[in-house]
């Protein structure tokens, strides 16, 4: 059977979202500077981005530039955590079910990146080709993705968390595909496909629990021996 299209919340929430985000810079170099970032990455690529034209662009000397950034990389990541801080003001995610919440984090992601989609195109387009940039991304997306799964409810500790975290960051770089060529204001194209990556992850979180639960008893027994041989020894 069809699953139903989840609710969308209006435009105007979305709009209120992404100025959130833009709000955030309220003229500090340093938001300066970010903002300067994301304005040339909606149109040159990134490796033709130089910091002098940041700063150009910024407003700001190449002294105060190197003061407050090491590069592009560290620009990037600010305004990654800019994004996150203005998902995270949203609130308690609604919903009865960590994959619920996550859906609505998620889409708040998204919402607050909607102002930035060009350059963000255009950095995913680079990252295909730069191998140290798509590992910085991804690194940059576990950091990201890990606030996504507390602020939906979802803290988890030891091996599941690290495997949940990981597969976040599979199912957000699925959507953020979408999302990219997206042009339906209510992003109905990005829902369908957050909806579908949350549900393999929660059939595959379940899967990795149900084996965890059977393994437990094993492992308990294992460590008891061992326990009785050191003591013995």
């Amino acid at each position: 059977m069809a699953r139903k299209a989840r609710p969308r919340r209006s435009s105007g929430s979305r709009a209120a979202r992404g100025q959130r985000a833009q709000r955030a810079s309220s003229g500090t170099p340093k938001d300066r500077i970010i903002d300067a970032t994301m304005a040339l990455l909606a149109t040159r690529d990134f490796a033709k981005v130089g910091l002098a034209d940041v700063a150009e662009e910024a407003g700001v000397s190449l002294a105060t530039l190197r003061e407050l950034y090491d590069g592009k990389l560290a620009i990037v990541a600010d305004f990654s955590r800019r994004v996150d801080q203005a998902v995270l003001e949203g609130g308690p995610a609604e919903g009865e079910t960590p994959r619920d919440r996550l859906f609505e984090i998620l889409m708040r992601r998204f919402d607050a990146l909607g102002p930035y989609k060009a350059a963000v195109k255009n950095v995913a387009r680079a990252a295909r080709r730069d191998l140290c940039l798509g590992r910085f991304l991804h690194k940059n997306s576990r950091r990201s993705q890990s606030w996504m799964l507390v602020a939906a409810g979802a803290d988890l500790s030891g091996p599941l968390r690290v495997v949940a975290v990981e597969g976040l960051v599979l199912v957000n770089a699925d959507a953020l595909r979408v999302f990219l060529d997206d042009d339906d204001p209510g992003l109905a194209k990005t829902m369908a496909a957050l909806d579908r990556g949350l549900e393999r992850g929660a059939r595959a979180m379940n899967f990795i629990d149900e084996v965890c639960a059977r393994l437990r008893p094993f492992v308990s027994r294992d460590r008891a021996t061992r326990g009785k041989a050191a003591a013995r020894s």
